[in-house]
């Protein structure tokens, strides 16, 4: 009887995608585009057979072609590697004074990024141990309106933005505290901008609360969110301070410069 290896392959199982990847290697070997004959060569693929491939990755952005016959890596690469680099260090900048807050509150302590019209949840500090908790699971995703993170990234737009975005989402409710209308939304995006900080009352979920600090770059950008979840009769505002300012120590471990 053959013995189960649950060790992961150590190569495509999937012809095309193995195609694909010998093509972007030959690729990122040169600074220069490199003609289709040259690809054709070091990849032993036929020229219509990497033509095909070269030609859907084209489509994507993840291939460029300068001139007829010629091909370098897309700018959809660069923007990829530059997000997932973001993350990567928010995340690493983040994990100690997540931790060190958890700590002091007891409360799970979330950490939370951008994806188009949601918030991706991608590192949280919690225990076991500290009785019912409210834990989002890493790689969870929740619409921006319904999430006090998502809020600060939406009072960071302009108001055309937030517009644009109710149109595309349609402001779907998940309770009766949630955000449903334009004018009310719009309103409490004011007082996030004022107060600096974002909540959820119940509106993602009922019994569950969540308060929100922003997370900066050096190029002053709001790049993430910090926020403790918390049942509803649980949540306390005396949270506040120390969640902004360890939301501030992630800022400046990313460069964001001290304000005076």
């Amino acid at each position: 009887m053959s013995k189960r290896s649950d060790s992961p392959p150590t190569a495509p199982t999937v012809q095309v995608l193995e195609r694909m990847f010998n093509l972007l290697e030959v690729l990122a070997s040169r600074e220069e585009a490199v003609s289709l004959k040259e690809i054709s060569e070091k990849t032993g693929l036929h020229p219509s057979t990497a033509h095909r491939i070269l030609n859907d990755l084209t489509i994507g952005r993840f291939v460029d072609r300068p001139e007829a016959g010629s091909y370098r890596l897309g700018m959809r690469l660069l923007e990829l590697g530059n997000l997932v680099k973001a993350r990567l260090s928010v995340r690493d900048a983040a994990l100690g004074p997540m931790r060190e807050l958890h700590k002091q509150i007891q409360q799970p302590v979330n950490l939370s990024v951008r994806q188009g019209d949601e918030i991706i949840y991608v590192e949280r500090a919690y225990s076991e141990r500290s009785g019912m908790q409210v834990v989002r699971a890493i790689g969870g995703r929740a619409p921006l309106h319904l999430t006090s993170v998502g809020k600060l990234f939406l009072a960071d737009e302009d108001p055309t933005r937030v517009r644009a975005y109710a149109t595309r989402t349609g402001l779907a409710g998940n309770t009766r505290n949630s955000f449903t209308q334009l004018p009310a939304l719009e309103r409490e995006l004011a007082q996030c901008r004022q107060a600096g900080v974002a909540r959820d009352n119940e509106e993602l979920e009922m019994g569950v609360r969540c308060m929100a600090a922003g997370i900066y770059d050096d190029q002053r950008k709001l790049v993430a969110g910090l926020s403790i979840s918390a049942p509803a009769d649980r949540i306390d505002e005396g949270w506040l301070p120390r969640l902004k300012a360890t939301a501030a120590e992630i800022s400046a471990a990313l460069g964001y410069p001290a304000s005076r």
